[in-house]
């Protein structure tokens, strides 16, 4: 099975939706990450201020950093391979990468919150 691994900038999060302002483009590589790992695909984000050891244990990863510095990120890994480095994968390149259609990677989180009322 293919591996993808996502190595991301320091961020509070990888949704894109905390902040003054959405990012769309955090937002769609949310939900395609999220539309594969559904479909059990093996597919990690790692963020450099949470998993800084995850940056440091991978060799190509890591001389990207020495070189370019954390403005390089995100880089892209497909079987240990460098296929992106300063841009996220489109949606088209995944489909193509683990030979599935594009459009089933627009599927969104569902995430139930539990609403409180004071009467």
């Amino acid at each position: 099975m293919k591996k993808v691994e996502i190595f991301d900038p320091a961020m509070c999060c990888s949704t894109g939706v905390c902040g003054p302002s959405v990012d769309p483009e955090l937002t769609r590589v949310a939900s395609a990450v999220y539309s594969l790992e559904q479909k059990e695909f093996d597919i990690k984000r790692y963020n450099l201020a949470n998993d800084p050891g995850a940056f440091a244990d991978n060799e190509a990863v890591n001389q990207i950093l020495h070189e370019k510095g954390p403005d390089a990120l995100p880089v892209t890994l497909l079987n240990g391979e460098i296929m992106k480095v300063g841009t996220y994968p489109a949606n088209e390149e995944l489909a193509e990468w683990l030979d599935v259609k594009a459009d089933e990677l627009q599927e969104k989180p569902r995430i139930r919150v539990p609403l409180k009322f004071d009467l």
